[in-house]
């Protein structure tokens, strides 16, 4: 099957092509809520362009495409959705979707792996070391506070702050729940940021800011919880070196099309990667359509522009 390079969506002249999309939604991992919310969103948006919309929720083993599927867009989070199983799955079927591939996905959403590729491209990040056992102690090489969370899941489940020994075991069980091995990094202290990629630039940068606590699934997903500040108030040297970092570390785990980077600044302005999310949220007041947003491009728009990335490589 072919397909054009791109389409083009007008708002005067309408939809120039249209395609019969699956939007892979839900899943399996602790994020099926978020993802739902991102499946329906996209969805709507899909309808509203004119095109052919089936919603596939891969929560057991035994999912499959409609026969008559051209494309995938894929608003899963988390395991399953961002760790690369379902890209190499898609790849076997020879069907295109949106966003990283395969490799690239398995490698974002491994922190540990994530941090040395931005250690091996010079990339700055949180210092960090591995802990898979619930009997560890807080490492005498990364003073307190410390960041643990699992090394293999997003949306900030299992993300604990420890600001001291006694905190410890509580939060080392806590992240270790969530599934293998956890990242204990040293807490940056500043303001937390995000940088959205579209096709290889930048979106403006996202300042989140939680009105108790640190930005962890409770603040991302309660609503009022958190402000957001798009753009982000900083100065334009600082906004284009967190923006020049941000894209750096997209493009050292191998990510493409679209993704969200996150960041945090500290008192001297220094920018340092947390990590690369290559599916991240796509509900109407997500982090990347916020950016997307205030660069000119409504939801409808930038869902339109990750199908188009997803065909134009076929």
């Amino acid at each position: 099957m072919s397909y054009p390079p791109f389409f083009v969506y007008s708002r005067e002249g309408g939809l120039v092509n249209q395609f019969q999309v699956t939007v892979l939604l839900g899943g399996r991992s602790a994020e099926r809520e978020v993802s739902l919310r991102s499946g329906a969103a996209v969805a709507r948006a899909l309808r509203a362009l004119g095109h052919g919309v089936d919603e596939v929720d891969p929560a057991g083993e035994s999912w499959g495409l409609p026969a008559k599927t051209e494309v995938v867009f894929l608003a899963l989070h988390g395991e399953y959705g961002e760790d690369g199983q379902v890209q190499s799955r898609l790849e076997t079927l020879g069907v295109p979707y949106t966003g990283t591939d395969a490799a690239g996905s398995a490698l974002a959403f491994d922190k540990a792996r994530s941090k040395e590729r931005f250690q091996q491209n010079q990339v700055a990040s949180p210092r960090g070391i591995l802990i898979d056992s619930p009997t560890s102690t807080p490492p005498d090489s990364i003073p307190a506070p410390w960041i643990l969370k699992p090394a293999s899941q997003g949306s900030s489940v299992g993300l604990n702050r420890v600001e001291d020994e006694t905190e410890w075991d509580t939060a080392l069980a806590d992240s270790l729940q969530h599934g293998g091995a956890v990242l204990c990094e040293e807490c940056i202290q500043g303001r937390e940021l995000t940088v959205g990629i579209l096709d290889g630039d930048t979106l403006p940068v996202v300042e989140v800011r939680p009105k108790a606590g640190g930005y962890n699934y409770e603040n991302k997903y309660t609503p009022g919880a958190t402000d957001y500040f798009c753009p982000a108030d900083l100065p334009y040297k600082v906004t284009a070196q967190v923006q020049a970092l941000g894209l750096r570390a997209y493009e050292a785990v191998g990510a493409r099309d679209f993704g969200r980077v996150d960041v945090m600044l500290d008192a001297e302005s220094k920018p340092y990667i947390l990590e690369v999310n290559t599916l991240p949220g796509m509900t109407e007041t997500s982090l990347l359509p916020k950016a997307a947003a205030v660069a000119g491009m409504d939801f409808d728009a930038l869902c339109q522009r990750m199908l188009e990335l997803a065909l134009r490589r076929n």
